[in-house]
């Protein structure tokens, strides 16, 4: 809360006291003295800030007037400016503007204490200048958690960053508390909303239930996809996984080895998260040695694995960018351009096929449940093609990206705890005992909560979201404080984000004890820890509240089902690297520092995973 010497000045008079130092208390006893004793850490930035301003001003003008004073230069017509007072002016006003935008940036978060920097970490000059000390970078939340975590270092689960020259001012948190208050609460009360230029992003192939920030068409949009996620789509999932894994231990040839040396093993991930997608989602019969095209042209297949690889230039590039004479860039159109007009077709051809069948037809992909609970309201909650194809790209591309990266990280650690692998595959044998073959069906899924615990803990140390970005729609207050403490109020301005940190909560030891290590006990059904979630139902991983992922239970049935049949086939272990000078190998703990590390694009994930599978006997 603001101080009686704050509260008691208006806006005018704080407009004076820029310009007037000497109206500033100059000593902190002074200060003390001015917000009658109370606790004014807030208080003293915002006298600091504003001594700051005052300061640059008087001697950006000073400077313009001494610069004009040598730098004029007589004529006829009187004094003229050379161009190195042009210059001086353009400078004083630059940083003049530059001053006051920096002041208001700290007024916006009501002087929460937190990063000042150059650029706002997620903005383009953010994400594009190198990282630094005093450039952050986009995943600065990840590479500075152990050295210079932000939350340790104001002591405080809600910190304000502000730049000073490009990008607005932000609030972050890693507080639970804090972040219901936005995600849930200001949802419902119309407080918070998804942030515009955000939402822009996954808009490529057309509105959807991820993009749009509108609440009236996000409801339109949910009520058309929530209802495909269902048991029927789940089996659907569980059965596709089943299939693929059996065609790529045929494919790669696997059966006859002893042992795989996989020096990254997203190549497999990536591949068959993919398969899922275009067989569950979109109802294409994709398969693990799909054929080439006989007339030398790219299939479907093939186009969606590279628009998978290429995602990111589709949703980040400006459309100029698409126009550059690079052979990359004309294929890359070429791609997008086909499987654009490949969707259309097909989604015409599901309408057409469900309305020629009406109650007969039994598919149950994705896609194809989308066009029938859109035709089956013509009205208000009707889709259009565009809709539907942008749905099911934005889930399902969401969905591949993220399960894929999320497998690949939850092998590597399970790499370095056998004892979890060999705990997850003695509960696949006492769920399958007495049959034939060891069949695991999807009717098991509830049955094998450690391979789900798993899961769960990959996805926590390396959550693929990495911010939940929201926007205040409306000037609001959020508390600060703890269950317990006495209030702590901020005041948030119209317009201000507030970026949930998801990596700050999911290492955050309040809620998850030694945070650093791969605990997947800490998920069980029968946890009594502390940082048990119940139900994993606020599970941060999938996101939180009313927007969180419609796919996870599509995501969570993939990779169980990909985890219990490969465990029980084939021990994994990282695959070591050798050092040529002395022809010794690394530690595990070694590997780990070196491979278990995170590298963004549209979401986050891990560096390339070398694994060895060894068949178990």
């Amino acid at each position: 809360m603001r101080c009686d010497a704050f509260n008691s000045r208006n806006e005018s008079e704080d407009t004076l006291m820029l310009l007037d130092v000497s109206a500033f208390p100059s000593q902190r006893s002074d200060c003390e003295t001015w917000c009658h004793g109370r606790s004014c850490r807030r208080q003293q930035l915002r006298v600091v800030a504003m001594i700051f301003q005052a300061k640059i001003i008087s001697t950006v003008l000073a400077q313009f007037e001494a610069s004009s004073a040598v730098y004029c230069i007589p004529n006829s017509s009187g004094m003229n400016p050379s161009w190195t007072t042009a210059t001086t002016a353009l400078v004083a006003a630059v940083t003049i503007s530059k001053v006051f935008k920096f002041i208001s940036g700290l007024k916006a978060v009501d002087y929460l204490p937190g990063l000042w920097v150059p650029f706002q970490p997620l903005s383009l000059l953010g994400v594009l200048v190198p990282e630094r000390s005093w450039n952050p970078g986009v995943i600065f939340v990840w590479t500075w958690r152990h050295t210079r975590n932000i939350y340790r270092r104001f002591d405080s689960d809600t910190v304000s960053v502000v730049p000073f020259f490009s990008g607005a001012p932000s609030i972050y948190t890693r507080s639970m508390d804090v972040t219901k208050q936005v995600v849930t609460v200001g949802h419902k009360t119309g407080a918070f909303g998804k942030a515009d230029d955000m939402g822009r992003l996954f808009l490529f192939w057309g509105p959807n239930v991820v993009a749009v920030t509108s609440q009236d068409q996000w409801r339109k949009h949910r009520r058309v996809t929530g209802p495909a996620f269902n048991k029927d789509t789940y089996q659907l999932v569980w059965n596709a996984t089943h299939k693929a894994y059996s065609e790529m231990i045929d494919c790669e040839g696997w059966g006859e080895k002893g042992t795989i040396d996989i020096r990254r093993i997203q190549s497999l991930t990536i591949k068959f998260t993919l398969i899922i997608m275009a067989t569950a989602g979109f109802g294409l019969p994709f398969s693990w040695g799909e054929p080439p095209s006989h007339d030398g042209r790219m299939t479907i297949q093939q186009c969606l694995e590279i628009i998978t690889l290429r995602n990111t230039f589709a949703i980040a590039a400006p459309r100029w960018a698409w126009k550059l004479p690079l052979p990359w860039v004309r294929q890359t159109r070429e791609v997008f351009d086909t499987m654009r007009a490949f969707m259309n077709s097909h989604v015409q051809a599901r309408r057409e096929a469900i309305d020629s069948s009406a109650d007969d037809d039994t598919s149950k992909d994705i896609l194809s449940l989308f066009v029938r609970a859109s035709e089956h309201d013509e009205g208000k909650l009707h889709l259009d093609n565009k809709e539907l194809i942008g749905n099911v790209f934005a889930l399902l591309f969401a969905g591949h990206e993220t399960t894929s990266h999320s497998l690949a990280a939850t092998l590597g650690f399970l790499s370095l705890h056998p004892f979890i692998q060999d705990e997850i595959v003695e509960q696949v044998h006492e769920v399958t005992k007495g049959r034939e073959n060891g069949e695991i069906t999807f009717d098991d899924y509830s049955k094998l909560d450690k391979a789900l615990a798993a899961f769960y803990e990959g996805v926590r140390m390396f959550p693929s979201g990495v911010y939940l970005i929201r926007e205040a729609k409306q000037d609001t207050v959020l508390n600060l404080s703890s269950i317990g403490e006495e209030p702590k109020m901020l005041p948030v301005k119209k317009g201000t984000h507030v970026i949930v940190d998801m990596i700050g909560v999911h290492y955050n030891p309040e809620y998850f004890p030694d945070p650093e290590e791969f605990k997947p006990a800490r998920w069980y059904a029968n946890s009594t820890s502390n940082a048990y979630i119940a139900g994993g139902e606020d599970h941060t991983g999938f996101s939180v509240g009313p927007r969180s992922c419609l796919g996870k239970k599509f995501a969570t049935t993939e990779a169980v089902c990909f985890l219990v049949l490969l465990l029980r086939d084939w021990r994994v272990e990282p695959l070591l690297s050798v050092n040529v000078s002395t022809g010794e190998k690394e530690t595990k703990e070694e590997w780990r520092k070196r491979v278990m590390q995170a590298k963004m694009t549209i979401t986050l994930g891990v560096r390339d995973v070398p694994l060895t599978f060894t068949k178990r006997v």
